[in-house]
């Protein structure tokens, strides 16, 4: 031991005070604050380097004993989403003007079809008038167009001449044949016109032929209404007689006739009761004769056809403009409908925004409705999910809205697109809930799609079934004789091979290697942890020490 003098020890506390007196204050104001922090450093250090020790884990393997036993497992898929209607439309106008009527409320319920805005149409009215003006007179110039192709006969009766042949080249103008009609035979003769005032048209008239004084009968068709001087100075009435040609008359023949005992005061000349010489409507090439000379024709029917390029764009032309003509007034009455706006689906008006009197513009939104026949929602489902979902599988569906409350739901739709996010891709499923009572759109629900299910089937807990498709049974159990050799199990145990099939949270359907009376083992481990002695390691400059 060393001992010091008092001196020494005081001169030592000068010597260390005046040292003090030079250190600068800044220094020492750090210094009082750097010692308390270098040691909740060191201290944090030594508490993380007790944390970082290894652990000796101590584990025990122990067995619950259950017995196969009978019951019904589901498997299922849950989600959630938002209630929509069946359908959803926003009714727009596509025309402008007042609404003259608008005749419905918000939350009526309308049938498709039914009127919901009837607005001022006059504009589209006058129109209509305009293209149906036009469409007519289209009509008409392409009939007449079209018509020139054909001669056709004025008036019906045996083709007399007939001009031209097929090939021949026409043109417009000119005479191609001449029409007789014969059936009956025409007589116009002068009557003394006080006699012939007496005189009625269809009254019988006796005609007598010249040369042979053949007699025939005829009917009176006309009496003129004026008088004039005749031969003799006699004033006369012409009357028109017809008689029916047998054949013998022609337009050569002369006879005289008397009415009622009253004798013509002329003889004259019979003329046939018609005649008439056809022309080509436009140029061309004759194509094709439908009546031969000598052949008898009825008014209207065609005598041939006439063929060429220019008669072919002539029609062309025609038809075009008809054409444009149907599509005005298709046009024309299409807009006339749209004055009249229509439900465009059955459903509940859910907003209403424009009414009677109101000026509504093109495009305008003018209500919604909800087709709420039934309700759907969309969930997502998980790529590794969705090949167990189907069309038809019967969904519960739940809202927090509707307390104690399930309903049966659908699927409708799965969906071949799916959408990726953060590397997972999901798939839209659409499930359809018809029985609504209570829930209304845009309430947040949950499903649960039962994917698979079995009644009264033999089962085991999941736990039980090891990797491989193995169980645990008692050796006592029945099916203990189907052990597998080649696997070790614990004291009391044997490894049957088993098929497994539907499964829910807690259980698993065995389809196969199980039978009611056997006992698994369901295993359990529990483990303790504490540090492992003569493991600390502090590090220093980056090694161990």
């Amino acid at each position: 031991m060393i001992w010091k003098n008092k001196k020494d020890v005081s001169a030592g506390q000068n010597s260390q005070k005046n040292a003090d007196a030079r250190i600068n204050p800044a220094l020492k104001k750090q210094l009082k604050w750097g010692v308390p922090a270098l040691c909740v450093v060191v201290l944090a250090g030594l508490l993380w380097i007790k944390g970082s020790q290894p652990k000796t884990v101590a584990a025990s393997t122990s067995y619950v004993q259950e017995t196969v036993e009978r019951r019904s497992i589901s498997e299922s898929f849950s989600g959630y989403g938002t209630l929509q209607p069946a359908n959803t439309y926003t009714v727009k106008s596509l025309v402008a003007g007042e609404a003259l009527s608008a005749e419905f409320e918000e939350g009526d319920i309308v049938e498709k079809g039914a009127v919901l805005y009837q607005v001022d149409n006059t504009t589209a009215t006058t129109n209509i008038e305009k293209a149906q003006i036009a469409l007519e007179q289209a009509q008409r110039s392409y009939d007449k167009i079209a018509d020139t192709r054909y001669v056709r006969a004025d008036v019906g009766g045996v083709v007399y001449s007939l001009k031209v042949a097929v090939g021949d080249e026409v043109t417009q103008g000119q005479e191609i044949a001449v029409i007789q009609d014969s059936s009956q035979m025409v007589l116009k003769l002068p009557f003394p016109a006080a006699d012939a005032a007496n005189f009625s048209v269809g009254q019988t008239a006796i005609v007598t032929l010249d040369g042979t004084f053949e007699t025939l009968e005829g009917r009176v068709t006309a009496i003129s209404g004026s008088d004039v001087l005749g031969t003799g100075n006699v004033l006369v009435r012409t009357v028109t007689i017809a008689a029916a040609n047998a054949g013998t008359l022609n337009n050569s023949q002369v006879a005289t006739a008397s009415i009622n005992g009253v004798n013509s005061t002329e003889s004259g000349t019979f003329a046939y009761q018609a005649e008439k010489t056809l022309t080509a409507l436009a140029a061309g090439t004759v194509a094709e004769i439908y009546v031969q000379e000598g052949s008898p024709i009825a008014e209207d029917q065609a005598l041939l056809s006439l063929m060429g390029e220019d008669l072919d764009e002539s029609i062309q032309n025609a038809v075009e403009t008809l054409r444009s003509a149907e599509l005005s007034m298709e046009n024309a009455q299409e807009q006339l409908n749209n004055y009249t706006i229509t439900s465009p689906i059955s459903g509940t008006i859910i907003e209403k925004k424009y009414k009677q009197g109101d000026i509504i513009e093109t495009a305008q939104a003018l209500c919604t409705i909800y087709d709420m026949s039934y309700l759907q929602m969309i969930i997502n489902v998980d790529e590794l999910d969705i090949s167990a979902i189907e069309v038809g599988q019967s969904v519960t569906i739940t809202a927090d809205a509707v307390s104690n409350v399930s309903y049966t739901g659908t699927v409708t739709r799965v969906s071949m697109a799916g959408a990726t996010n953060n590397g997972t891709t999901s798939y839209p499923v659409t499930i359809q809930i018809d029985d609504t009572d209570g829930l209304r759109p845009g309430m947040n629900v949950n499903a649960e799609i039962i994917v698979a299910e079995t009644e009264n089937a033999i089962s085991v807990p999941n736990g039980a079934v090891e990797r491989g498709g193995y169980v645990l049974v008692t050796k006592n159990s029945p099916s203990a004789v189907n052990a597998v050799e080649d696997r070790k199990a614990p004291d009391g145990y044997v490894y049957v091979a088993v098929t497994t099939g539907v499964s829910d949270d807690n259980y698993v359907e065995i389809l196969s290697g199980l039978q009611e009376g056997d006992v698994v083992g369901v295993e359990t481990t529990q483990s303790s942890y504490g540090p492992a002695l003569g493991q600390i390691r502090v590090f220093a400059g980056g090694r161990a020490r």
